[in-house]
């Protein structure tokens, strides 16, 4: 069975330092994906709210504003399930607490770009064949 989709697929990644998120998103997009960005998660809520075509969300836990990654990728559980959600930190305890909220766990920073596209691909892979929890 052919797991290719005929459309690039989508991620939407969210960081609040711009230099971080133009480096990521520059690279992802050079993997093939399309990339939609968002400075925090308030901007990544509307942009989902919208309607807009997102097959996973790759965010960073610690932003500023009333919404963190937490909130957002409980926010995304409830509102868009079929969305698969990465969450990164550079704080080891914040890590372990996404856990429960991202597939297969949070990647600490600062990550390894290639492994990180591994991941996302891994990820993607598995909604196509509908497995759950990878």
């Amino acid at each position: 069975m052919d797991t290719e989709p005929d459309q690039p697929q989508t991620l939407l990644v969210v960081e609040d330092d711009i230099f971080i998120r133009l480096d990521i998103a520059d690279y992802l997009r050079g993997c093939g994906w399309v990339v939609v960005e968002a400075g925090s998660a308030a901007e990544a809520v509307a942009l989902l709210e919208s309607g807009a075509p997102v097959d996973l969300v790759f965010s960073d836990i610690q932003m500023p504003g009333t919404m963190d990654g937490f909130g957002l990728a409980a926010w995304v559980r409830q509102h868009r399930p079929g969305v698969r959600i990465i969450l990164t930190s550079g704080a080891v305890q914040r890590t372990e607490a996404a856990v429960s909220l991202c597939d297969e766990g949070p990647i600490g920073k600062p990550y390894d770009q290639q492994r990180l596209a591994e991941r996302i691909r891994h990820h993607l892979a598995s909604a196509a064949t509908g497995a759950v929890g990878a």
